[in-house]
């Protein structure tokens, strides 16, 4: 792990691999989640799909506080743990905010925005960040809804980096394994359908329209 940070400049930081992979050990992260983020933070496009609860890159402080709270409540994580989860949710955002930030889509299950975390009020303060995400001009936000059934290529959350070479990764996770898959090659079928799933969700707009009523309490 440290020739990895050596080679990320990462060595000595509060993100480095190695910090990261005794996370894992300890069972706070999934495994190739860690080497995930290291390409997270200088890819030149990332897409998302996210199942039940909200993408790292944009929770609140709160909504990952809370998340990550309910965690140790289980005895899932340590409270130790549970501080560093909400630490590296706030440095992978961190790593996104630079001259040139990298394109950002994402679709969300409709489950993400109907399963409450924490009180009414971190709820709320997640949806509207959601819209302010959308606002952005190097964003794209959907919602799929539970309707479009089938027509869902994913059944898990799932991540596509598109490198500044333009070479491809992706991060799939179960509820115990997490995968990192280097090969362009194997991950250009994932990057199809993902194509697919953004033509078959509703538009952005549409997605917005459908938060602002879950604000207001809307159906």
């Amino acid at each position: 792990m440290r020739s990895t940070d050596r080679a990320f400049g990462t060595e000595g930081t509060a993100d480095s691999f190695e910090r990261q992979w005794r996370e894992i050990r300890h069972g706070s992260l999934l495994e190739g989640f860690p080497e995930y983020v290291g390409h997270e933070g200088r890819a030149a496009e990332i897409r998302l799909y996210e199942v039940g609860v909200m993408p790292g890159l944009l929770q609140t402080p709160e909504y990952a506080t809370a998340l990550a709270e309910s965690a140790v409540k289980r005895g899932a994580i340590t409270a130790e743990q549970a501080r560093e989860r909400v630490a590296l949710v706030a440095e992978r955002q961190a790593a996104l905010v630079r001259p040139r930030p990298p394109l950002v889509f994402v679709v969300l299950d409709e489950s993400c925005l109907r399963r409450p975390v924490g009180e009414p009020a971190v709820m709320d303060a997640q949806l509207a960040r959601l819209v302010e995400f959308a606002e952005l001009p190097h964003t794209v936000l959907q919602v799929a809804p539970f309707e479009m059934g089938t027509r869902r290529p994913f059944d898990l959350p799932l991540y596509i980096l598109t490198m500044p070479d333009r070479s491809l990764v992706s991060y799939a996770e179960s509820a115990q394994r997490g995968h990192f898959e280097r090969d362009s090659t194997s991950v250009v079928p994932i990057l199809t359908a993902y194509h697919q799933l953004q033509a078959e969700a509703p538009s952005q707009a549409q997605s917005v329209a459908v938060i602002s009523q879950l604000r207001k309490g809307t159906p």
